[in-house]
């Protein structure tokens, strides 16, 4: 049985969110409108204040207790105040995930401190994961991996400490010889050669990186160098995803969320109610639609809460966790349209936030695996096709 059954603290940690959340709000249009920029010193302030009351509640986990729900339950209402404004004073990035989910006792305790980015998006691809051209080969003079190739949408790749890059082996053995590194971002042969101007999330920098003859330790390897049978293959790598999907798709329900009660604030301070113990036929057709984006986030919600929950049993969750990405990535844009939509021309305006809340959420049925992905990872897992038999 799912028990989604929340502790007290957790309880006061998502009250305080809330609370925190209204500063975050202040500040978002600034960093809308100026990417790229810093954070402001007393923004930084006040964000670290936050940070620390955050903590002070939660304390550390309790015997028993989920922490990757706690943190993905957290995660979406911090995005409900914005998706990436309180990152700027983050001290874990996507590749944080990826280290705890398939890193050594050893490398989580060299680079647990270290705000580690994802790159495996390269110019020849996008979604096909086993098209890595990136390479890495042994030094055995050295016993030390040296990186060449190009990476692009990074995301925090400028602000990050490292970055848990994919590369190849062998690229005669195809999937089975992609392998996860990280590379520590001060090393000689890793350049950020580009910041990307983007349609949302633009407090949050998506950089390119370059690595040329990058040299890094031989235990700078996340899993076994051994390159496995085919049908094994790239399973250590996927697996970050299955850690990091439920978050991604958390951040996109904050916002559909976010947008939904916005929309709800405004329609009932014009007399509109919402009653959820009248039949489907009496309702007016805002009433309609307004319920029926809230069931849609909570569907979504409940899948991403489950999958989130497999990974604090240690269940293997792809399955899960791309069903969840899936639904979310297309209710929170829907629900985004649709509340600019029902505002009319001040949901178009820039006066309010609902018009960045729609920009904002495209980005979460892009990144961490397209939703036409996801819809193929659970196509595959629940006819158990193989990736040849299903493209």
């Amino acid at each position: 049985m799912i028990d989604f059954s929340i502790a007290p603290k957790t309880l006061k940690a998502l009250q305080l969110q809330r609370e925190n959340n209204k500063f975050v709000r202040s500040i978002a249009r600034y960093y809308d409108e100026n990417e790229h920029t810093d954070a402001r010193p007393e923004d930084q302030e006040q964000l670290k204040k936050n940070a620390a009351a955050m903590l002070k509640v939660l304390g550390g986990p309790e015997p028993g207790e989920g922490q990757f729900l706690t943190n993905i339950m957290l995660g979406e209402i911090r995005s409900m105040g914005d998706p990436v404004t309180a990152g700027m004073i983050a001290t874990q990035g996507l590749g944080n995930a990826a280290i705890r989910a398939v890193a050594t006792p050893e490398q989580r305790e060299r680079f647990d401190k270290l705000y580690c980015s994802m790159a495996i998006t390269e110019p020849g691809f996008g979604s096909d994961t086993s098209a890595v051209a990136t390479t890495a080969k042994l030094d055995p003079a050295t016993n030390e991996w040296i990186l060449n190739g190009e990476k692009i949408f990074v995301t925090s790749g400028k602000r990050c400490d490292a970055i848990v890059a994919w590369a190849t082996l062998d690229k005669s053995k195809g999937r089975a010889a992609i392998k996860s590194f990280i590379v520590e971002k001060d090393r000689p042969g890793c350049t950020l050669t580009k910041l990307e101007h983007k349609l949302g999330i633009r407090a949050s920098d998506t950089a390119s990186i370059v690595f040329e003859d990058c040299r890094i330790p031989y235990d700078n390897i996340l899993g076994s160098p051994e390159i496995k049978e085919a049908k094994t293959g790239q399973v250590g790598v996927l697996a970050t995803f299955d850690a990091t999907r439920p978050g991604v798709a958390s951040q996109g329900i904050g916002v559909g969320r976010a947008a939904l009660e916005f929309t709800k604030e405004k329609l009932e301070e014009l007399g509109y109610t919402f009653p959820y113990d009248k039949g489907i036929h009496s309702l007016s057709a805002v009433q309609k639609e307004i319920l029926n984006m809230e069931a849609n986030l909570d569907a979504a919600r409940y899948l991403v809460w489950q999958s989130a929950s497999m990974l604090d049993k240690a269940q293997r969750n792809s399955l899960e966790s791309s069903m969840g990405k899936a639904k979310a990535g297309r209710v929170i844009g829907d629900v985004c349209q649709k509340c600019v939509a029902i505002l009319g021309p001040l949901g178009y305006s820039r006066d309010w936030l609902v018009e960045k809340w729609m920009r904002d959420c495209k980005i979460n049925d892009i990144y961490e695996g397209t939703g036409q992905i996801q819809m193929l990872v659970v196509c595959r897992q629940v006819l158990g096709f193989k990736r040849d038999q299903l493209k």
